[in-house]
């Protein structure tokens, strides 16, 4: 039963939310497609104008994030989702008729606050649906959707290129790509159902038998004895999140999730900058305007592949750490492939590999943060903290000026930098989670039963910081 609940929400749910995640990704990334066409030239602003109007949408992207997703908790993700991507595909339309410097930067301000909100706002939501045990693969595959965005951004790009008309071929570019996203959310405003209880493509007995499923997961993550919730949801679809003010101190003061953050700012900083200015450094290499575009397709799919072999491998073994150190060192390979081949068909070579591990990091660092916080407030608390991780964005848009064209070098020596940096977080961050283990091991042994009951019970020490807290690694 629990597999064919699976499979039903596989074909009825996921394709419909990743294919929503993949637009959002394409409305976020095209204004890169579009200077390859002289985009900034044509409305007068200049160059670097456009990596000024990246960093501007990412600061509204991270900073209205967590207040996006309590606007959604409180509207409703089926209702919050459509809402934020009719707007921001009105924006992008109006993106194709912008002119000067102003207008650019504030037209992508306007765009990253309406898609601040979609990432958690929709991860929250297929949580109404997946069991934990279920969902670690499935964010995997809906996140994969960034990595095939740039693909399909860089196909479409070159298709709609090609159109001879009185408009620029970056304008036709922004008014298909933003009424194909107003076309998609009045789709999801219909098709999306409100939860479990609404699941119009499972029958009475699935939904009954998925509610009861998440009820007997949520009960597995919670300390000691519970009973029956009395804030579950009207539609059955599980228990809300309660935030206490315990939940926000004791995650200001968890150091382990500042660090992790930092560390996934720093390893992020390959996939965020590449999913606007790769076609650019592509172009870099010696290829035409147009031929530029369609060669950002491959390293955008080896992305995407690399991915979803990484949340496999990750789902299958129960493992994380190793993992993401794993897709880092990918990333590493392919950088250094980048900087140090002469030839330009080896420097694309690299492009493949690195992007192949750069989009590992983010969803598994997600799924890893969500296993070792077993509070429901925290942990929603946390993964908001961790989506600040875009702030590699920022970062990005500031490197790959166009300053540093045609070869970008300088970029890239400090993207490596970067994602050095990363690496050897990670590393020490997964070595003191066994540290931590190890140590608590050598505790518990040394506790009596009545012990070892009474601190699952009391909360004297919450959620992780408990002594028989065990953190995956």
């Amino acid at each position: 039963m629990s597999q064919r609940i699976n499979r039903k929400l596989d074909v009825g749910l996921l394709p419909l939310l990743s294919l929503l995640y993949l637009f959002n990704g394409l409305d976020r990334g095209n204004v890169g497609n579009a200077q390859t066409q002289g985009f900034t030239n044509d409305i007068g602003a200049d160059p670097d104008d456009l990596n000024l109007a990246v960093s501007a949408f990412f600061l509204t992207f991270v900073l209205l994030q967590p207040v996006s997703a309590a606007l959604g908790r409180w509207i409703g993700p089926t209702r919050w989702i459509p809402a934020m991507m009719f707007c921001w595909g009105l924006l992008t339309i109006g993106q194709a008729f912008i002119r000067g410097r102003q207008a650019l930067i504030m037209v992508r301000l306007l765009i990253g606050a309406f898609e601040a909100g979609f990432y958690p706002t929709a991860v929250a939501y297929l949580a109404l649906f997946y069991s934990p045990f279920d969902l670690a693969v499935r964010l995997g595959l809906f996140y994969g959707q960034y990595a095939i965005a740039g693909a399909f951004s860089g196909a479409m790009a070159f298709g709609i290129f090609q159109i001879q008309g009185d408009l620029r071929p970056w304008q036709y570019l922004f008014l298909i790509e933003g009424g194909m996203t107003c076309l998609l959310a009045v789709v999801a405003w219909v098709w999306l159902p409100v939860g479990l209880g609404a699941a119009w493509f499972l029958t009475q007995e699935e939904r009954s038998f998925a509610r009861n499923r998440l009820n007997d997961e949520d009960k597995a993550d919670e300390p000691g004895d519970r009973q029956h919730d009395p804030h579950a949801n009207s539609d059955g679809s599980g228990p809300q999140t309660r935030l206490t003010r315990r939940d926000v101190i004791e995650t200001a003061r968890d150091w382990k999730l500042w660090f992790v953050l930092m560390c996934n700012i720093c390893a992020s900083v390959p996939s965020t900058a590449f999913s606007v200015f790769l076609p650019l450094v592509v172009q870099g290499m010696g290829y035409t305007c147009l031929d530029a575009n369609l060669m950002s397709v491959p390293p955008h799919v080896c992305g995407a592949v690399g991915l979803y072999l990484f949340a496999l491998s990750s789902d299958r073994h129960r493992e994380r750490g190793y993992h993401i150190l794993s897709g880092i060192l990918v990333t590493l390979v392919g950088l250094l492939v980048v900087v140090t081949a002469q030839s330009h068909s080896g420097k694309y070579a690299g492009l493949c590999i690195l992007l192949a591990g750069s989009y590992v990091s983010p969803p598994l660092t997600v799924a890893w943060l969500s296993g070792n916080t077993p509070a429901p407030g925290k942990r929603a608390l946390v993964l908001g903290v961790n989506g600040w991780g875009n702030l590699a964005g920022a970062i990005g848009s500031e490197l790959y000026r166009a300053e540093y064209a045609p070869g970008y070098e300088t970029p890239l020596y400090a993207t490596l930098a970067f994602v050095t940096a990363g690496l050897l977080g990670y590393m020490s961050y997964r070595f003191t989670l066994q540290t931590v283990n190890d140590r608590r091991a050598a505790i518990m042994e040394s506790k009596t039963a009545d012990e070892l009951e009474a601190e699952r019970r009391h909360n004297v020490r919450y959620a992780d910081r408990k002594w028989t807290f065990v953190y995956g690694l």
